[in-house]
């Protein structure tokens, strides 16, 4: 019996309920006394539930511990600026709004993590000393303005620099600058010896550092089910160990020697995130179980793993991709055997040595680990985001043999490159076309027809429960149908995605107000006819995946047109990477000043499909009217936004971008607005817009409002809903439901 397994589900199961449900500490008395119960009933169910349940009871109290004697601390800063000096221990990097960087302060006597962002400064450095007055967030669930993964890193500050920061250029010498320093060579080599097409793809499998893809090359890996590669992982560090270990001459005592600070020091290179630290302790484990002779029961190492990592920060368990990480070795763990086992039966010509045998043998292997991986991981792809890799199992199965050679080839150029670039840069040229080959193959099965499939079409929920009935049946019944389930199961997909394509094509109109959050992306469907209206959210990535999920749901690849309000980035920001996965067949911008420079890359690319409307454009598709209302000045800023007006039978839906009272009442001087059935509340719901005027004229039945929850800006203000309110407007938002769905 694995006593520590099952004492480590109970202090899992305590960190979910405890931080998932915010259950305190009345459910550790409770589990305490079911713990006694369970050790007094003296058989092997009874001691399981016991240690279970006094998993439960300890971490329960380990989490009402972490939180008043650790995070306690640091509440009280939620939403609050402070002055405190703050010790950088990473480079920084540049974005949208100056440069951020890891580091830590102290609050009585106690280290925490925490995430810095400076505007208008210079470039930090490990060592540098920040002194000034930072405003604080909290990124657990308690903040103000709500959780942030950060969380499950064990950063649970964002610190936000006010008015003139002071850096003091530090001369710190420790572990922490010295890896900072060592993964900021490793970078350099890679930068200079890969080609450009490549090596971003080098960095993230040997770093975890994504930054280099682009939009469309993580697309194509997550669509194609293999984005788990440049993700660092435990496939990373069992790479890693099979080069010590045969370097080592398979030497017990010379591979604990080297392999265990190379496990430390590569877990620290990349990061230290919750997957690269679940995988280095368990080939730690691994590695002290060969040295000392002893037998290595991976269950029991991946539940020690667990069990520390969540005792040094319980929230990691909110960390996806230590979820992943641990799910991913749950079903291999459960299913494997089984799986290989059945597949084998169904190729007798794997027994044997033949070289056919050997390769069945290795295809089975393969399939059956990664069946058994997806068992546990795809729901949690399909919570955390949003899609699932049906052409994934393929994927796998034609790239994850050259892997090795990648990785091998990877650490050569920066052995080599550490001494002569240009012995680096021969060596990368050669890797580099085994990355081709990786990189051409995600692109290729990524392009295919439901190659994933998406939950935003409840059919595709539907059959995902639907197919974990089946394969519940199928391992608690006696006689196994594997073939049956697996038949019933294509089936039921068939079924999903033919009832996604017809349901919207049932409405006589249908406009999706997407959340994407602090944004704008509004989908208009009828007749077969797709428009788009902006599309823009908290990232450019998730207006365009929200956006591209919702269409290749319903088997549309193209958009008949896009409109575009202005150029802001919560409005336009997601066109450029939209672009990548749905074509537009045409693009209606407005005639006004744009400082980020979308229209011109919109009429570089698209130069035949672009319309730039300064003029009131009017137009009929499949039965719906549609007028384009731009405004007399082009350099208005919120004022400039081009007015959109669809007109379907007896229905009328206004969209006004980030217009003002003001720029609602030039629009009324223009033009005579019907009644409408929809308004979409201009500028996300502030107190300047969607003005008595507008709604004195319009009346509208229902008002929807595209905005994020608990946003710095205060929208929707209270003005504004009071207003809605005023004029009998039933209100929708999808800070609170979601993405909206009208249809008629």
């Amino acid at each position: 019996m694995r006593k520590l397994m099952w004492f480590t589900i109970g202090f899992t199961i305590a960190c979910i309920l405890g931080i998932y449900l915010n259950l305190g500490i009345w459910l550790g008395i409770v589990t305490a006394a079911a713990c006694v119960s369970s050790f007094l009933l003296n058989n092997k169910n009874g001691k399981i539930i016991g240690i279970v349940m006094l998993g439960i009871t300890v971490g329960t109290i380990w989490i009402f511990g972490h939180n008043a004697f650790y995070l306690k601390t640091v509440r009280k800063y939620d939403g609050q600026t402070a002055t405190v000096n703050i010790t950088i221990t990473d480079y920084s990097y540049e974005t949208d709004y100056g440069v951020a960087a890891d580091g830590y302060t102290v609050f009585k006597g106690k280290r925490y993590a925490l995430l810095v962002y400076l505007t208008d400064a210079q470039a930090l450095q490990p060592g540098d000393e920040l002194q000034g007055d930072f405003r604080f967030r909290l990124t657990t669930d308690d903040s103000i303005q709500g959780a942030t993964y950060h969380q499950g890193k064990g950063v649970f500050l964002l610190a936000y620099g006010k008015d003139e920061v002071e850096i003091i250029n530090g001369a710190l010498n420790n572990f922490e600058v010295k890896v900072s320093e060592f993964r900021r060579e490793i970078v350099r080599i890679l930068d200079s010896a890969f080609p450009e097409d490549t090596v971003g793809f080098a960095r993230a499998l040997l770093l975890g550092d994504s930054s280099l893809l682009s939009y469309e090359e993580n697309t194509a890996f997550k669509v194609s089910g293999i984005r788990h590669v440049i993700a660092v992982s435990g496939l990373h560090v069992s790479i890693l160990f099979s080069l010590v270990y045969l370097l080592c001459g398979k030497r017990r005592i010379l591979t604990a020697i080297i392999g265990l600070p190379v496990l430390f020091f590569f877990a620290a290179v990349a990061g230290f995130t919750p997957s690269i630290v679940r995988a280095c302790i368990m080939q730690g484990l691994m590695i002290l179980a060969l040295l000392f002779k002893k037998e290595y029961d991976p269950p029991s190492a991946l539940s020690f793993a667990v069990l520390v990592m969540l005792c040094v920060n319980p929230i990691t368990i909110t960390s996806v991709s230590f979820q992943l990480s641990v799910g991913c070795l749950v079903g291999i763990f459960l299913f494997y055997q089984r799986s290989y086992y059945f597949f084998l039966s169904l190729f007798p010509e794997t027994k044997g040595r033949s070289r056919i045998g050997k390769l069945l043998r290795w295809f089975v292997g393969s399939i059956s680990v990664t069946l058994s991986a997806m068992s546990v991981t795809t729901p949690l792809c399909a919570i955390y985001f949003g899609s699932i890799s049906i052409i994934g199992i393929l994927t796998n199965l034609i790239t994850l043999w050259v892997i090795s050679f990648i990785f091998y080839g990877i650490m050569l150029t920066c052995l080599l490159g550490s001494f002569c670039i240009s012995g680096g840069a021969f060596v990368a040229g050669i890797i580099s076309v085994p990355i081709r080959y990786v990189q051409t193959v995600a692109e290729i099965l990524s392009k295919l027809r439901y190659a994933a499939v998406y939950t935003c079409s409840f059919y595709v929920v539907l059959w995902l429960v639907f197919s974990y009935v089946l394969f519940v049946f199928l391992i608690c019944s006696k006689r196994k149908r594997p073939i049956l389930c697996a038949s019933c199961a294509t089936f039921g997909l068939m079924f999903a995605l033919t009832a996604s394509w017809i349901e919207p094509r049932l409405d006589s109109y249908r406009v999706s107000v997407l959340d994407v959050g602090q944004g704008q992306a509004i989908l208009y469907q009828s007749g077969g006819q797709n428009y788009l209206v902006d599309c823009g959210g908290d990232s450019d990535e998730l207006a365009a995946d929200r956006v591209s999920q919702i269409l290749l749901s319903q088997g549309i690849t193209q958009l008949d047109g896009l409109i575009l309000t202005h150029y802001d980035k919560d409005h336009a920001g997601g066109v450029e990477p939209l672009l990548t996965r749905i074509d537009v067949e045409k693009l209606y911008l407005p005639d006004i000043s744009d400082d980020g420079g979308i229209k011109g890359y919109l009429q570089s690319i698209k130069p035949d499909a672009v319309c730039v409307v300064s003029q009131d454009i009017d137009f009929i598709v499949s039965g719906t009217h549609i007028s384009l209302f731009p405004t007399k000045d082009s350099d208005k800023g919120n004022e400039s936004s081009l007015c959109v007006l669809f007109q379907k039978e007896n229905c009328d839906i206004l969209i006004t971008g980030d217009r003002s009272t003001s720029g609602e009442e030039a629009l009324l001087e223009h033009i005579s607005l019907p009644k409408l059935e929809l308004l979409i509340v201009g500028h996300h719901g502030s107190a300047n817009s969607t003005g008595f005027a507008l709604l004195e004229a319009t009346r509208p039945k229902a008002a929807a409002i595209s905005v994020s929850e608990n946003n710095s800006y205060g929208h929707p203000s209270e003005e504004t809903l009071f207003r809605l309110e005023l004029f009998g407007c039933k209100v929708y938002r999808t800070d609170l439901d979601g993405t909206i769905i009208f249809r008629g």
